[in-house]
């Protein structure tokens, strides 16, 4: 089957009128600067397709589920049903381990995450989902990830590394890292949504994976629900809303 061509990063546009500039940015006052990282090869890194991942034919959006730490490539696909009944689904299962429980990106504290393996992991699941758009027939630019916790900190590195999603949905995320090159983001859909006093995802990093998206164009909604780390009716309600109204039918 034809597959999809090995696809670089996003550089940023030169034109400051449509897209963020070029070079590191600083974090908006009160709130503490998170590692930088620059990408200086080519994202996609060819992951083998025996990935655990759970496939489902469907229509748009295309959803990319990313779960949490210690969770399986099944865990969102009870999410996705509910808020987007019709749609593809790609679920894989994250390759990074904390002691044997699967994640995507390997932390060293809560917050912090070790930068190489994350430059790798990202690299290898972006070389991943290009597999399966070709094997699967769906154009890569067409995913919408769903990402929870670890998976949301994935979603925002594939954001900030420049691969091309149609949009992302970050449930209590956290900034990864700060890229030294700036991808253009300009006019993509992002729903964060985050908790009240959730330990796992502190204001302040919301506030600065916000703050960084806008600064590259993307289109932020930043939602804040009734205190809890994992996933509610309230999220569900929201996911469902944002996608209707960002991406109301076959594209």
């Amino acid at each position: 089957m034809e597959t999809s061509k090995a696809f670089s990063m996003v550089q940023p546009s030169h034109n400051p009128s449509t897209s963020a500039q070029p070079g590191p940015m600083p974090p908006p006052p009160g709130i503490a600067a998170t590692p930088r990282l620059s990408l200086r090869t080519p994202l996609a890194l060819n992951d083998h397709p025996n990935r655990p991942h759970q496939f489902r034919a469907g229509g748009h959006p295309a959803l990319l589920l990313l779960h949490g730490t210690g969770g399986s490539e099944g865990d969102l696909l009870p999410l996705a049903a509910r808020v987007s009944p019709s749609s593809c689904r790609l679920a894989p299962r994250g390759t990074a381990a904390l002691g044997g429980p699967p994640c995507f990106l390997r932390r060293q504290a809560v917050g912090l995450f070790d930068l190489r393996d994350l430059h790798r992991r990202t690299r290898e699941l972006a070389g991943f989902v290009e597999w399966a758009s070709g094997s699967y027939q769906m154009p890569a630019e067409k995913w919408v990830a769903i990402g929870y916790a670890n998976g949301a900190a994935m979603a925002a590195s594939l954001l900030l590394s420049g691969f091309p999603l149609a949009g992302a949905v970050l449930l209590r995320p956290i900034i990864p890292f700060r890229p030294e090159t700036l991808p253009d983001l300009s006019r993509i859909p992002v729903l964060m949504i985050h908790a009240q006093k959730d330990p796992y995802s502190p204001e302040a990093q919301v506030a600065e994976l916000s703050y960084n998206l806008q600064q590259m164009g993307a289109l932020v909604q930043c939602e804040e629900v009734p205190p809890g780390h994992s996933i509610g009716p309230a999220d569900t309600e929201l996911i469902e809303e944002w996608l209707l109204h960002w991406f109301p039918g076959p594209v």
